[in-house]
């Protein structure tokens, strides 16, 4: 079952900045914020210390609504116009598979479905229409 859609703002390495920005213009409340530095350690794929303090994640609550944003890791590319996209939670893995697969059709995957440690099943797809999705399935 599809749990939810929200705007997912995709930042470049001002993330701290913009959740104190949205906290005040936009009477968030922030939820959580996690940094890149917060991540679970893998000697294969270390850190850089120019990326610790960037935003991984932050989850900001404006009114009824989530918004959610993080940092582009360093050396990832940033493009303006592509701040913004559509994150959307599934309840279950093979959901997130069918949602995927279907908005795959025409378009083009970013980051193939995968486990992570924040869900059993996130990937990143454009599809046909220039839309970025972020498919996550919660825990």
């Amino acid at each position: 079952m599809i749990v939810g859609i929200y705007p997912y703002l995709v930042l470049n390495g001002n993330g701290q900045e913009a959740v104190k920005f949205y906290e005040h213009a936009l009477e968030a409340e922030v939820l959580g914020l996690q940094t890149f530095g917060d991540m679970p350690a893998n000697p294969e794929y270390p850190t850089p210390d120019e990326a610790k303090n960037l935003v991984l994640n932050a989850h900001l609550k404006v009114g009824n609504t989530d918004l959610m944003l993080s940092d582009t890791f360093p050396g990832q590319p940033y493009q303006i116009g592509s701040q913004v996209t559509v994150a959307i939670t599934i309840s279950d893995v093979e959901k997130s598979k069918e949602v995927f697969g279907k908005l795959q059709d025409g378009g083009q995957v970013i980051m193939p479905l995968q486990e992570t440690f924040w869900s059993p099943s996130y990937g990143q797809v454009t599809d046909k229409f220039g839309v970025t999705w972020q498919v996550s399935t919660n825990k």
